[in-house]
C-alpha cells in the first residue's frame, strides 16, 4: 500500500477564544484574512482574538470565522496550491467545514465560500430562532440502542461521528425527555449551539442557500472531495455545491466519510485550524492512521513534513479534471448498456453503477462529451475517486 494524505476541516464548536492571535502575527496571513473578512463583511480578526467564548459561539460569527481561518492557513501550508493537488488523496470538511474543503479543492472560490458561509450562518441562526431547539452529544452506549433511543424521542441523529459519538438534535422538550430516559451506558452532553442543525428545523436556511447557489459558478474539484451526506467522493462541482446546501438540514455522516478514507487507504490525516476535534475522532475510529492537528503557526514546518511524508499523488491528474468521470465509492463497477457502444455521450447519461455491500450508486456523465478512453472494464473493483472514463467535452478540439 502507498501513502495517502487526507486534509480535513473542522465544523462549529472547534473555535476557542483567542485561537487566531498567533496566526495574525504574520502580516501575509493577516492581509489575506482581512480580505476574506471584508468579503464576509464581518470583523473576524476581532472575534478570533478578543471576543469571549459566548460571543464566538454565535452561529453567524463562528461559521465565517472557521472557514476563513482554514482557507488562509491552507495557503500557508501549501504556498503553491498546484503542487498540493498532486499530493492530497482527498479532502473532507465536517458540516460548515465542507465549504472550506470545497474551496480548498477549487470547486468554488474562497470569495464565493465566504459569501455562502456568511449567509449560511445568518440563515441558520434565523431558522434556530423559530423554535427552541438544541443538540446533545451521546457518548458511548450501544450504537443500535443509541440510534433507536434517539428516534424514539422524535430526535434526529444530526451528526454520526463514528464509534461512540452520535449527536442528537431536536426541540428542547424532546431533548429534556431524552435526558430523563437516556440509552444504557451512554453519557449525555448538551452542546452549546444555537439550534438543531442538520435537521428539518433548518429547512428555511436550505431555501436561502439554494437560491444563492444558483448564481455560483463551480468547477470540478482538483482533488477528491468526500461528502458528508453519504461519504461518497463527489467529482462534479455543481453536485459538490448542491450537497453542501442540502446538508444544512440533513445529518452529517462523518462515520461514512471516515469509512471512505479507510477505503482510500489513508495513512495520514491533517486537520486545519482550529484543529483537534476531527483528529480526536480519527484516533478512535481509524486505528493506525497518523494524525496531525494544526493549531498554531509554529507547527507549520512540522505540518509540511507530515504532508511530504504522506502526500503521494492522487489518482486524479491535476491537469483540468472536468473531463474525467470518477468512482464515488469502493465497489464493483458495472457498465451501463447506454454507454457501452457509444462514442459520444449526452450530458447526464448513466455510464454505469458502483455496487458495494451497502448500496448501488448510479454514475452519470454530467457534461457529456466524446469518449477518449475507458479506464475500467465491466466487473472491475474500483476505489473511491478512481477515474473511470476520460471524456472530451463536446465542441472542443
Amino acid at each position: 500500500m502507498g501513502l495517502v494524505l487526507v486534509i480535513v476541516a473542522p465544523g462549529q464548536g472547534a473555535q476557542t477564544p483567542g485561537f487566531l492571535t498567533p496566526w495574525l502575527e504574520d502580516p501575509v496571513f493577516a492581509a489575506r484574512f482581512d480580505w476574506l473578512a471584508t468579503v464576509a463583511g464581518i470583523d473576524l480578526a476581532h472575534y478570533g482574538t478578543e471576543a469571549d467564548a459566548e460571543t464566538i459561539r454565535d452561529t453567524k460569527i463562528a461559521q465565517p470565522l472557521l472557514v476563513a481561518t482554514g482557507l488562509v492557513a491552507a495557503l500557508d501550508l501549501f504556498p503553491h496550491p498546484a503542487d498540493a493537488f498532486s499530493r492530497i488523496g482527498a479532502v473532507a470538511g465536517h458540516s460548515v467545514g465542507e465549504l472550506t474543503a470545497a474551496a480548498g479543492a477549487r470547486a468554488i472560490t474562497a470569495e464565493q465560500a465566504m459569501v455562502l458561509v456568511r449567509e449560511r450562518g445568518n440563515a441558520m441562526a434565523d431558522a434556530a430562532a423559530v423554535t427552541a431547539t438544541g443538540m446533545t452529544a451521546v457518548l458511548g452506549g450501544d450504537r443500535e440502542e443509541v440510534l433507536a433511543s434517539v428516534e424514539r424521542h422524535g430526535l434526529t441523529a444530526a451528526n454520526d461521528n463514528g464509534p461512540g459519538q452520535v449527536v442528537a438534535a431536536g426541540t428542547m422538550e424532546q431533548l429534556a425527555a431524552f435526558a430523563e430516559d437516556p440509552p444504557a451506558k451512554a453519557r449525555l452532553m448538551p452542546l452549546s449551539v444555537a439550534g438543531a442543525f442538520h435537521t428539518t428545523h433548518m429547512g428555511p436556511a436550505v431555501d436561502r442557500l439554494a437560491s444563492l447557489a444558483r448564481s455560483v459558478s463551480t468547477h470540478d474539484p482538483r482533488t477528491p472531495v468526500i461528502s458528508n451526506r453519504d461519504g461518497q467522493v463527489v467529482h462534479d462541482g455543481r453536485e459538490v455545491l448542491r450537497r453542501i446546501v442540502g446538508q444544512i438540514a440533513n445529518p452529517v455522516r462523518w462515520d461514512l466519510c471516515m469509512e471512505t478514507m479507510s477505503d482510500l487507504g489513508v495513512t495520514g490525516i491533517l486537520e486545519m485550524p482550529p484543529a483537534g476535534t476531527l483528529t480526536g475522532i480519527a484516533k478512535r475510529a481509524l486505528k493506525g492512521v497518523e494524525t496531525f492537528a494544526l493549531k498554531t503557526p509554529d507547527q507549520l514546518d512540522a505540518a509540511r513534513e507530515f504532508c511530504d511524508k504522506h502526500g503521494e499523488a492522487s489518482m486524479i491528474e491535476t491537469t483540468p479534471t472536468w473531463r474525467m468521470i470518477v468512482s464515488p465509492a469502493k465497489g464493483t463497477f458495472h457498465l451501463s448498456s447506454e454507454a457501452v457502444e457509444r462514442d459520444v455521450l449526452v450530458p447526464g447519461v448513466v455510464i454505469g453503477a458502483v455496487a458495494s455491500l451497502r448500496d448501488r450508486t448510479e454514475i452519470t456523465a454530467p457534461h457529456g462529451g466524446s469518449v477518449v478512453e475507458w479506464l475500467v472494464e465491466d466487473g472491475d473493483l474500483v476505489s473511491p475517486g478512481q477515474p473511470l472514463l476520460r471524456l472530451h467535452p463536446e465542441g472542443s478540439s
